[in-house]
């Protein structure tokens, strides 16, 4: 099994480190990840320059750009023979809810969906890391399913991890993303400079996290598993829209 992993917060990051470690003798692995953080870069792809390929002393190989372009990259430019799994992460903070849209995490894993990959993005829901081998053996054991009960049909997952040990992990949940409030206002500050310069919000509480999403299953203790789709197409909305556009 050929496995393609990446990540959002840089080839250096502890995540992915544990996520490599985690999945040794899972399969033959390649690591191409971004040369620093790009949190929040989403699905972003690099068209207005090139992109450089290095390798790093513990054989990862890191590129000049976002995870998107290093899914890309590695998919159809790097690696001789199309990956079996592309696995994303271990992030260090939960990708849930909304939050899916900017997560650099789960742009890599849609990439490689994008490219005809099963694919798997995962989170440690927590920005203390304490656990990242809970998330590591939740990725392995994963994996394994995969090999062994291959998917029936293109799959995108979103995994998010409680930042505990394993043992007290009460089990997976399948679940739907929940939704937050709008985002806190903008930060506004004056550099020493004297220019007036923003921070983004923190991103707002959870509005929609009930049981049934992934909120509530992290919040208890479950591993939250849920499959995610890219047609945006809003489907009920179509037949008011041919409406709208007869109105005289």
């Amino acid at each position: 099994m050929r496995i393609l992993l990446s990540n959002d917060d840089g080839y250096f990051a502890p995540g992915l480190a544990q996520l490599h470690e985690s999945l040794v003798g899972s399969g033959d692995i390649t690591v191409v990840a971004p040369e620093r953080n790009r949190s929040g870069a989403s699905n972003s792809l690099t068209l207005d320059r090139p992109l450089y390929l290095r390798e790093a002393p513990n054989g990862f190989q890191y590129v000049s750009g976002t995870p998107t372009d290093c899914v890309h990259l590695a998919v159809t430019g790097v690696l001789a023979q199309q990956p079996d799994m592309v696995v994303s992460g271990i992030n260090l903070g939960a990708n849930m809810g909304d939050d899916t849209i900017y997560s650099g995490t789960v742009a890599a894993a849609t990439e490689g969906f994008l490219l005809g990959v099963p694919s798997i993005a995962i989170s440690l829901a927590s920005f203390e890391g304490r656990h990242f081998e809970t998330a590591g053996r939740v990725a392995r054991e994963l994996v394994q399913r995969f090999s062994a009960h291959p998917f029936p049909c293109p799959l995108l997952l979103n995994v998010n991890v409680p930042d505990i040990p394993h043992e007290q992990l009460r089990g997976i949940q399948v679940t739907r993303l929940g939704r937050r409030h709008k985002a806190e206002p903008a930060v506004k500050s004056v550099t020493p400079r004297g220019e007036t310069v923003y921070w983004i919000g923190a991103a707002g509480p959870a509005a929609d996290a009930g049981e049934g999403t992934d909120f509530h299953a992290v919040e208890q203790g479950w591993v939250s598993i849920t499959a995610l789709q890219i047609d945006l197409t809003h489907a009920k909305q179509l037949a008011d829209l041919r409406h709208w556009l007869e109105l005289a």
